[in-house]
């Protein structure tokens, strides 16, 4: 079962403690090889590439590599109607919390005559990453795209991995979520292969290449992701999941074993963490654990995710060390279940998404809170954010000076240009008042 570490007796420094962080043994950088080698076979055999690739991984290949328009409808015709009608209040909701997410245009006055414009532009295209394998994640193509629509991005093109169920086709789930939401460019391509080809494009089957990839996925896919920046843009290198709860002896034990239970059923590598200061609580969580992982569907897959060293439970002297904990490891998801969760929030600086209450699961971001479930993960949230809005979004400054607003920092740039051997610089203001007034 789940490993125990005592830090009640402890002071660690921020380096010492990130020593001692449990993490996946699974590094990035590992499946960096084999993703480049992917990529330039993208990058060199096109379609055909894609099709072996499609051979090769997922089983089978697709009749089309771009999904049929029709193929999309009769995908959203066949939804069931529970699924649907969770998939539009999703929609919903994520698109009234991404449009908060979206600055408004802002001019700031300088001086007399001066002024700069602040404006948030959307990039012009997107390629949006939608995983496979184990599950199945119609949830995941709401999160991708609703936020770049919101932010204004004209172009988007989504890809999924071919299933050999489906005959080598993206799963139709994936098409109907895709469908409701009017998308109409789709491609049965997974993993790097996929990356590779959203960032440099195919154009034998229409694939023009895009300005960001978003999406979560596998090592491979967060390695390409690492390989293709700097030609594109990403959201993150998203790796396999992670809850981090904070409680004490006032939570509930049951509650939290069926949240941390929640994320290991995604993979036998995902990390499920409990931080308390109540040895007691500890042991009642971990006899819930035992109880509820025996009868879960994904029971095998479960045990062996709270067995591995990236999964424990965390003893330490007070709440204040259990936020310090938290905010060195940076948590995808952080729950707090506590006597005063509000204290407890106060002291967080570092997670993906924060989860606040007994009644605020991880599930509940995953699904219909209206919040997005593409985190960082792997400690990114200590410098990174989560996917929305703003991911698509570029800050970008509008400089207006008049002749009156140049003319009274002329001296000042003339001054600096030639402290720095740029006099072209400050000769490119003097002439603007050499010449007659406009």
């Amino acid at each position: 079962m789940i490993q125990t570490i005592d830090l009640r007796q402890q002071s660690p420094s921020r380096s010492e403690l990130t020593a001692l962080l449990p993490r996946p043994t699974v590094d990035v950088s590992v499946a960096s090889q084999a993703a480049a080698a992917l990529i330039a076979e993208v990058r060199e055999g096109g379609e055909s590439a894609l099709r072996e690739h499609a051979r090769r991984f997922d089983g089978a290949e697709p009749t089309h590599i771009r999904v049929p328009l029709a193929e999309i409808e009769a995908a959203v015709a066949a939804l069931d109607p529970a699924v649907r009608a969770a998939l539009e209040t999703a929609i919903a909701r994520v698109r009234l919390a991404s449009a908060a997410q979206v600055p408004a245009e802002i001019t700031t006055t300088i001086a007399a005559d001066s002024r700069i414009i602040q404006r948030w532009q959307p990039v012009d295209r997107v390629g949006l990453y939608v995983p496979g394998g184990k599950a199945v994640y119609p949830s995941s193509v709401v999160m991708n795209v609703v936020p770049a629509q919101v932010a204004g991005v004209a172009s988007l093109a989504l890809a999924s991995p071919g299933q050999s169920e489906f005959g080598g086709g993206v799963h139709p789930v994936i098409l109907g979520a895709a469908g409701l939401l009017g998308i109409t460019e789709v491609y049965a391509m997974g993993g790097a292969s996929a990356i590779g080809a959203l960032a440099y494009g195919v154009p034998e089957i229409g694939l023009e290449p895009v300005d960001i990839v978003t999406g979560p996925g596998n090592i491979y896919v967060a390695a390409a992701k690492r390989l293709v920046k700097g030609q594109v843009g990403i959201d993150s290198e998203a790796g396999t999941t992670e809850i981090l709860v904070i409680a004490d002896a006032a939570a509930s034990a049951r509650l939290v074993a069926a949240d941390l239970i929640s994320q290991a059923e995604h993979d036998e590598a995902a990390a499920s963490l409990l931080v308390t200061d109540s040895a007691e609580f500890a042991q009642e969580v971990t006899a819930e654990l035992a109880a509820q992982a025996a009868t879960t569907a994904h029971s095998a897959r479960v045990l062996q995710a709270l067995a591995g060293p990236q999964s424990a439970i965390v003893l330490v002297s007070d709440l204040a060390a259990a936020a310090r904990f938290s905010n060195a490891y940076g948590p995808e998801h952080l729950e707090i279940q506590t006597a005063d969760d509000a204290a407890v929030l106060a002291q967080i600086t570092s997670a993906g998404a924060i989860f606040l209450g007994a009644h605020s699961p991880v599930s509940l971001g995953d699904y219909l809170a209206g919040s997005n479930h593409v985190l960082p993960t792997g400690g990114q949230s200590r410098f990174s954010a989560g996917l929305g809005a703003a991911t698509f979004l570029r800050p970008q400054q509008i400089i207006e000076y008049g002749r009156v607003g140049l003319g009274e920092v002329a001296a000042g740039i003339r001054a600096l240009s030639d402290a720095e051997a740029l006099p072209a610089h400050g000769d490119a203001v003097a002439i603007r008042f050499s010449e007659p007034s406009n």
